[in-house]
């Protein structure tokens, strides 16, 4: 294994019966990173997560772990990562604090640590004045807050977090990702999946997912500069009008209107500009259509809207 790996994975595969969930990803998460999955719901994002942290057996692959071979090793690696599920999963009628010192108990730290582990917790993730409040009580970001804190109690080299941002408000989310890099600062290595594209953008590299496959890998820039194709800006009065009227016309991927504007996802026909602009004016619409940069979200749009195919066209 790569010592800059934390995780290196093979062909990794998991089927249910007749449907694969995930299709023989290949993934290598190197060190003190934020590695992102992206994917829409169903694209087995958290069928691989609970295979890499050995809660779930693979069909076919294979996974290193922090130097561990999963399954086989995975008992032995559980006091070396912390993992965070979507839905919150303490327990709701204790309160912060026991929730943090029964999770100490599980990791069998003894009082001092205990005590010395969850008052710098409590500090860090601005639970102090919650210490004494029931877990059921608390607001979603307080709640996310308390299970970040479970999850890294026993300060675990690596970390994967299952869409953990997905119940918090805008500011709740902020607050988390920078306790993240806080935490990568420090030497720990975070797998996070989201369904969030200014999520994505943060993170140092990223993979995305769909229908079990791993269709695009690499950082956002790279993702951004390697999309096949061109996006192209149509202002107008009436975007609504203008997506009805470009409905039909060959060489257009996708179509979104983002506020007074209608962003085109394009092959890289030279003439499609044009095309546009003429089909536009046909329909006796005034418009201005201009090329601007790719984002991350129409990588996403185009990654996901191709047909299964045994690699990704857009790859970095």
């Amino acid at each position: 294994m790569n010592d800059e790996a934390a995780i290196v994975a093979r062909g990794l595969t998991r089927t249910f019966g007749k449907v694969v969930a995930v299709d023989r990803i290949d993934l290598t998460v190197n060190r003190a990173q934020v590695y992102g999955f992206l994917g829409p719901n169903g694209s087995g994002k958290t069928t691989a997560i609970r295979m890499l942290c050995g809660l779930l057996l693979p069909s076919a692959g294979t996974i290193d772990v922090l130097g561990y071979q999963i399954p086989e090793q995975a008992e032995a690696l559980k006091r070396r990562i912390g993992y965070m599920t979507q839905k919150f999963s303490l327990y709701d009628d204790l309160t912060v604090r026991e929730n943090l010192e029964f999770v100490a108990a599980v990791h069998e730290l003894d009082r001092a640590q205990t005590r010395a582990r969850v008052a710098g917790l409590l500090e860090r993730y601005w639970l102090g004045e919650q210490r004494g409040q029931l877990a059921g009580t608390l607001s979603g970001g307080q709640k996310q807050r308390l299970a970040l804190a479970a999850a890294v109690l026993h300060k675990p080299e690596l970390l994967l977090l299952d869409e953990p941002t997905s119940a918090v408000d805008p500011q709740s989310r902020r607050e988390f990702w920078d306790s993240l890099f806080a935490l990568t600062d420090a030497g720990t290595t975070i797998l996070v999946s989201t369904h969030y594209m200014d999520e994505a953008e943060r993170c140092h590299r990223l993979a995305i997912l769909d229908r079990g496959r791993l269709v695009a890998d690499g950082t956002p820039h790279e993702l951004e500069n390697a999309l096949p194709g061109q996006v192209l800006l149509v202002d107008c009065a009436n975007p609504r009008a203008a997506q009805n009227a470009l409905a039909n016309l060959p060489g257009i991927a996708a179509m979104a209107q983002i506020g007074a504007s209608l962003r085109v996802l394009g092959s890289d026909s030279a003439d499609l500009r044009a095309r546009i602009a003429a089909d536009l004016h046909a329909a006796d619409i005034d418009a201005r259509v201009e090329t601007t940069r790719p984002n991350l979200e129409d990588v996403f749009v185009a990654a996901t809207r191709q047909a299964p195919a045994p690699r990704a066209e857009i790859r970095a």
